[in-house]
């Protein structure tokens, strides 16, 4: 899907994103950002952050960047803000392909159910890259095809084309992100055996 299209889908998933998605997100959102090791005064930047899920999340003491496609979505995010008065939290519409920041300008960056959604992941992980500082930490946390299982890979790409029409890729393979993006990960493992997500720390081999 190109912008516009990710833009008309994602409007109509803000009224009801929280309530479908919470359960299995915020989880794994919760555990990234714990073992990010966040230190005051570092600068994160929260990158398709949609509803806002994850912001309540970040330690007061650091400043947050949160930015997303969505205007729907975002008017959600401000909304938790508001109630819950996160100070330390900055929200802008921005396409994560084209980011409005100076290079080295964060000491985290994080995307979470994020990567499988914009029209050219390698393009937004170079980017993500750019922004990062060069001792900082890139996080992914996604679904990617399965590569170890061909019989759950073939399903995944059985149903991608549907999965597109939703919002999302269900056949992005990390190998192949990872090579084309040069992508370098220290980590990559599951919450559970048997997860839908990964999740994936990477240092900033620029």
């Amino acid at each position: 899907m190109n912008v516009e299209q990710i833009k008309k889908v994602y409007s109509l998933w803000s009224n009801c994103y929280d309530y479908v998605f919470k359960r299995f997100f915020a989880p794994r959102q919760q555990h990234v950002i714990e073992t990010m090791k966040i230190q005051p005064g570092h600068r994160v930047l929260d990158l398709g952050v949609g509803t806002g899920l994850t912001l309540p999340l970040y330690p007061v003491a650091c400043e947050v960047v949160g930015i997303d496609l969505s205007r729907r979505m975002l008017d959600k995010a401000r909304d938790k803000v508001g109630e819950l008065d996160l100070e330390h939290v900055l929200l802008l519409e921005m396409d994560a392909q084209q980011l409005a920041f100076a290079d080295d300008s964060f000491d985290h960056v994080l995307a979470t159910f994020v990567i499988s959604v914009v029209p050219d992941p390698v393009r937004t992980i170079a980017e993500m890259k750019r922004v990062l500082k060069p001792e900082g930490s890139l996080v992914l946390v996604n679904h990617f095809q399965n590569e170890r299982n061909k019989v759950v890979g073939r399903l995944e790409q059985w149903v991608a084309p549907l999965c597109r029409l939703l919002g999302w890729n269900s056949d992005l393979k990390l190998s192949d992100l990872a090579e084309s993006a040069n992508l370098a990960i220290a980590n990559s493992y599951q919450m559970k055996k048997i997860d839908l997500w990964q999740i994936v720390f990477a240092t900033n081999n620029k």
